[in-house]
């Protein structure tokens, strides 16, 4: 809600329906529609439809919903088509239904790599199963906002779509993870990019540094006052630079860069605070995390 000349003016709900043929990318679509931060319900029922965009409505933390509906759904077919006619009318939201297709070709070659059954024909042919689904699913297709045909799309393509046609916020999706840790604690497990910086003189020996960490100045600068460190550090930076554009084309929406030292605590952190300024310096958006910056002060406190 927000006041424009004295008048009061609510933002209407934006809600995407998603139905379609079984096996045209659903699944990819669901994936795409919650990285674009829509609040994503899966096999939602026809009959709960309503009340649950009432509930919504009436939280008002929640701006954009997205709802998949299909065969999944007993009494699918007699209660979508009047549940949209429906919903449509409602002055509160912005609804879309989005139709996924494909060619029979190509649905047929799906379900044969998977080995899975047409929901329509569990015991028969998957061929029987399509043609009953595209007879059921014909006047749901004639009332789609808009129809995205798969049969030549890669998940990536299918993703890319989504993003250009229901990214309401304009903004970009890809966002960059930088970690610090502690190889003594072990690699992390969901990192894409790894960089050893044991190579660098270690902070710990110098007594005054020992009980600082990476985030404080007087660490910071003694770590890129060592020989190579700012030239290693530019080539690093630079390296990292000229990829994020590669990633972000590919569609991946989030890579996570982990910078290792031996406890996590001083080289670590302050080349991954610095590297993350610098990516921030560069319009992406960056989380840090400092994994193990407080394990060894943990330890000391426990014993």
């Amino acid at each position: 809600m927000s006041l424009m000349g004295g008048t009061t003016v609510t933002k209407k709900l934006q809600v995407i329906i998603i139905t379609g043929m079984s096996g045209a990318g659903k699944t990819v679509a669901v994936q795409s529609f919650e990285d674009l931060g829509y609040f994503v319900v899966d096999n939602m029922l026809p009959n709960l439809m309503t009340r649950f965009l009432d509930i919504i409505e009436e939280e008002g933390d929640i701006s954009k919903v997205a709802l998949v509906v299909d065969l999944r759904s007993k009494g699918f077919y007699d209660l979508i088509v009047p549940t949209i006619d429906k919903l449509k009318k409602r002055d509160d939201a912005d609804l879309q239904l989005l139709f996924l297709d494909a060619s029979d070709e190509e649905l047929v070659s799906r379900y044969k790599e998977t080995r899975r059954a047409h929901p329509l024909a569990p015991q028969g042919r998957v061929m029987a199963g399509i043609e009953k689904e595209r007879d059921l699913l014909s006047d749901i297709k004639n009332r789609a906002s808009m129809m995205i045909d798969t049969s030549n799309l890669t998940p990536r393509t299918l993703r890319k779509r989504i993003v250009e046609n229901f990214n309401t916020d304009h903004e970009t999706t890809f966002h960059v993870e930088v970690m610090s840790f502690g190889f003594k604690y072990g690699l992390p497990l969901d990192a894409d990019i790894v960089m050893d910086v044991r190579f660098l003189p270690n902070p710990y020996y110098v007594d005054e540094l020992r009980n600082l960490t990476g985030a404080d100045k007087a660490v910071s600068d003694y770590v890129f006052a060592q020989d190579n460190a700012q030239q290693f550090y530019d080539r690093f930076k630079s390296l990292i630079e000229s990829i994020l554009p590669g990633y972000e084309r590919e569609g991946k929406t989030n890579l996570t860069i982990a910078i290792g030292c031996t406890g996590g605590q001083h080289r670590s952190v302050a080349i991954t605070n610095r590297l993350a300024q610098d990516i921030r310096n560069d319009s992406y958006v960056v989380n840090v995390t400092h994994r193990d910056v407080a394990k060894r002060k943990e330890s000391s406190n426990r014993s």
